[in-house]
């Protein structure tokens, strides 16, 4: 670990500490402070090399009252966000000084490495300028149904690092600084003061609002800055400027389109959240061109503008303020859609070429009259937006799961007494969906909504599909199936596009999520490009969504992980085989059982082939703000996708050797085994996940719109990947990111031959190695003795759950030991010190809140309702998410 370069986030550390500490002080008294105190250095001591029995650190904890639990649940709660604060700031600060934070595991490289990477490997410029013109990121905004912090607590949270950024100033004097001291007390008192849970569960509406303001603070700024970093390297290496329009970053949405098993996302919200977003976009644009009214005031300007504008003084200022005019009506215009009321007559922007065409007119008479410095300052970051976000802000997916669809078929074959589609098989539906979608014809009357068989589910699907059509192509994206298992299931979202008019249809993309979906995609995928009607609609390009979590909840990391890689080479080497473009889709979580890795690992690790300069990525809400909440640092990630794709597609990792595959799918087939062992057939798996975990009181938050559960049943089929992570990850066990996987490891290093093939595939295969060193990084925030804490305080003396607690724990004690032998590193994270150093110093804080959450849970169980109760319980649960830096 570079002590120099890591110094300043320790002083932050402390800093921000001993702040907290004196609010504490003015605030809870002497009284509170010093029980804080005790209970922190008592944990310390727990992880000091003397090993101080946990008992001691129990005694503090267990005589103090509810309210006492609660206002030290909120110390050491708040302590993590400060120390997150100083991390998240130490990041921007380094960025800023171009140096890489040691911390970030994959090696992540900017483009400038490589780029010379590429020189040294001999890829034509020719190449490499074609690739860079044609590449494409979309990132898809997602909510997160475990974001517990609210939006107020992250402003403030972002005040104290705009502070801190201040404090770096070498040039500032005593006062100054003392000034400054003082200002970031007042913010941390403020945080301390507010009451850190949500109380009420956010609307889908209220999510995409979230969205849109990670937008307007952070990435609306970040987008521009990002590509004209990334024009000035290849100017610096001596490469043409790509073309005028390039955005080589989109951004997409899921918030108020996915509809999978949320019944609260409706035809109605989607079509708020759309209104909504083109009125942010609007609002955004109109702040640009006010500044540009202040700015651009000179005269001199082309004949082609002045024969717009008529002869002037100021010229772009006549034009621009045309331009300001209809963003206000457009905005007006909006609002009245959204409350429903009259729209204002008039002609507001609905596509993005109305917009870019007086800018554009703009910036073309700049350059022309000598003054195209001025055109490359705010006029190009504002068109770099265009180009962008577009008119909408946002292209939004919608999400719903198969059957919906074959249900609203069925009701209309049974309605036109043509049968039911349900009951057809596969050959029967397929023809029927072709005919339909080739007729000319309507396929049903105004009379199906008023039918029997349009019950209110399948109505909801059709009124779904007319927001498609009422509100056009410009905000739409991708229409995801979940549950995708054959050809039919995509040819029905199209007829029912058709059925309700869209002109211009979304694509639709198949999500194959569980092993056997992801094992059949290929098939699937192969029967749709039978068909020459599909073949010739997706001539374009086809786009396939690979599922992370549900996948990996059912097969585990490593079988879930192998069912993902060989799926994508299918489905590359089938569409090669058509010549038609793929676009994989992966649908990632911020966890490591849920696909969650570093940019450049995640994409270096894809079979070659499979990015091709096209990649679209989930990312979910507790991503978004550690990722793109700030400015300074959403540059670099979007620079670092836009690095890591044209290095995967053109300097692609090796293809596996055939002993190697042979290898992975022996390690696989014993740790899917494994897995679904305890999983599955472990018999008091759930009454120990619902009694040892906080998995049931999840529900009792004011998490995200969506309920934890697809069904009512308590059992873990029905219970949704994030909260199924979640609940492990809060009693640091974190299963499903290991379990399987270690016995696997085992079985081959106990053989020579295979233990040598491992060994190779760990040191040349970057998909394996990517598989291991996420392993590594996970089993690092791993903890045996938190999880003994819960089991004893909550299952008391339960024998079978005692003796499953102890299965859990020898599997997870004898995973960090195969991987200690595979690696050769006595000690996790030997070779990443500043993560474990991370990982140590948030342990003596997150320790107390681990035993406060046992203790919380117990006192709750027999005091249900109890309010001061719940609100502890719910900070411990921030508390330990952020300590953790990882939750769903």
């Amino acid at each position: 670990m570079d002590l120099n370069v890591n110094a300043p986030l320790r002083d932050n550390v402390r800093l921000l500490g001993d702040l907290l500490g004196e609010c504490l002080r003015q605030q809870a008294g002497d009284g509170l402070f010093d029980t804080i105190e005790r209970i922190r250095k008592a944990s310390v001591a727990t992880r000091g090399e003397q090993g101080t029995p946990l008992s001691s650190l129990r005694e503090l904890l267990s005589p103090l009252d509810d309210d006492t639990l609660l206002e030290v649940a909120r110390a050491f709660s708040q302590f993590l966000n400060l120390s997150n604060i100083a991390e998240q700031h130490h990041r921007e600060r380094l960025h800023r000084q171009h140096q890489r934070y040691p911390g970030d595991p994959g090696g992540d490289q900017g483009l400038l490495d490589v780029l010379a990477r590429l020189k040294e490997e001999g890829v034509a410029d020719a190449r490499l300028g074609e690739t860079l013109h044609d590449l494409s990121v979309e990132l898809v905004l997602t909510a997160h149904p475990t974001e517990v912090t609210r939006r107020t607590l992250i402003r403030k949270y972002d005040q104290m690092a705009d502070l801190l950024g201040e404090l770096d100033r070498s040039d500032l004097n005593d006062e100054e600084r003392r000034s400054l001291r003082a200002r970031l007390r007042r913010v941390i008192l403020a945080a301390w003061s507010t009451d850190e849970i949500r109380r009420e569960k956010p609307t889908p509406v209220d999510e995409a609002k979230w969205g849109f303001a990670t937008i307007e603070q952070s990435l609306w700024q970040a987008v521009p800055d990002m590509v004209r970093q990334l024009e000035n390297q290849l100017e610096e290496r001596g490469l043409p400027q790509p073309p005028a329009d390039w955005a080589p970053v989109k951004l997409a949405s899921w918030m108020g389109g996915d509809r999978d098993g949320n019944p609260n996302v409706t035809a109605a919200v989607t079509r708020e959240v759309l209104l909504l977003a083109r009125w942010m976009a609007a609002d955004l644009y109109l702040r640009d061109v006010e500044n540009l009214l202040a700015d651009l005031s000179m005269e001199m300007a082309s004949d082609a503008l002045l024969a717009v504008t008529g002869p002037s003084n100021e010229p772009y200022r006549v034009l621009l303020r045309g331009v300001r005019a209809r963003l206000k009506l457009t905005r007006r215009q909006l609002e009245a859609q959204v409350d429903g009321l009259p729209v204002p007559e008039g002609e507001g922007f609905a596509f993005r070429e109305q917009l870019l065409e007086p800018l554009k007119l703009i910036d073309q008479s700049l350059r022309e009259v000598g003054l195209a410095d001025i055109a490359n300052g705010d006029l190009k970051n504002t068109l770099r937006r265009l180009n962008c976000f577009g008119i909408t802000l946002l292209r939004l997916d919608v999400r719903q799961e198969s059957t919906r669809h074959s249900d609203a078929l069925d009701a209309i074959t049974r309605y036109l007494q043509l049968g039911s589609y349900q009951q057809w098989d596969e050959e029967r539906r397929q023809a029927f969906l072709i005919e339909e979608l080739q007729a000319r014809r309507p396929l049903i009357d105004a009379g199906f909504r008023s039918s029997e068989e349009c019950t209110a589910e399948v109505a909801e699907v059709l009124d779904t599909c007319a927001v498609i059509a009422e509100q056009g192509s410009e905000g739409l994206g991708a229409y995801v199936i979940s549950m995708a298992t054959t050809p039919s299931d995509v040819l029905a979202v199209m007829l029912l596009q058709k059925i309700a008019g869209v002109a211009e249809p979304m694509r639709v993309v198949p999500l194959f999520e569980t092993l056997a979906d992801l094992d059949g995609a290929e098939d699937t995928m192969r029967a749709l490009m039978a068909i020459p009607f599909y073949r010739e609609r997706v001539a374009g390009g086809q786009e396939v969504m690979i599922g992370y979590s549900d996948s990996a909840k059912d097969a585990g990391f490593l079988g879930a992980a192998w069912a993902q890689y060989r799926a994508q080479e299918k489905l590359t080497a089938l569409f090669a085989e058509h010549g038609i473009p793929l676009t994989l889709f992966h649908g990632r979580g911020g966890s490591i059982s849920r696909g969650g890795a570093p940019s450049r690992m995640a994409l270096l690790s894809q079979p070659p082939g499979s990015v091709a300069g096209r990649i679209r990525v989930t990312e979910q809400g507790e991503v978004i703000r550690f990722k793109y909440g700030r400015p300074a640092v959403a540059v670099f990630n979007l620079a670092q996708y836009v690095a890591a794709t044209l290095e995967a597609t053109l300097l692609p990792p090796r293809v596996p050797e055939p002993a190697w595959r042979e290898q992975m799918q022996t390690l696989t087939d014993v740790s899917v085994a494994g897995y679904r062992g305890v999983v599955r057939d472990e018999p008091e798996l759930v009454r120990y996940l619902r009694t040892v975990t906080p998995e049931t009181e999840l529900s009792r938050l004011a998490l995200g719109s969506r309920p934890a559960r697809r069904k009512a049943d308590a059992g873990i089929g029905s219970l949704r990947a994030i909260p199924w992570v979640f609940a492990w990850t809060q009693i640091r066990l974190m299963l499903p990111a290991w379990l399987g996987t270690g016995g696997a490891l085992e079985e081959a290093l106990a053989d020579p031959e295979q233990s040598a093939r491992v060994r190779e595939m760990a040191d040349h295969w970057p998909f394996f190695q990517g598989v291991v060193d996420m392993l590594e990084m996970v089993l690092a925030k791993a903890d045996l003795n938190v999880a003994a804490w819960y089991e004893q305080r909550l299952a008391g003396t339960d024998e079978g759950l005692q003796k499953l607690g102890d299965v859990l724990r020898e599997k997870l004690t004898s995973c960090v030991a195969a991987l200690g032998g595979l690696t050769g590193r006595e000690d996790l994270l030997e070779n990443n010190p500043v993560m474990r150093w991370s990982i140590r110093v948030r342990d003596p804080y997150t320790d107390p809140l681990h035993l406060l959450q046992a203790e919380l849970m117990a006192r709750l169980r027999e005091q249900d309702g109890d309010e001061t109760l719940e609100s502890a319980l719910m900070v411990t649960i921030a508390g330990i998410a952020a300590g953790l830096r990882n939750t769903g």
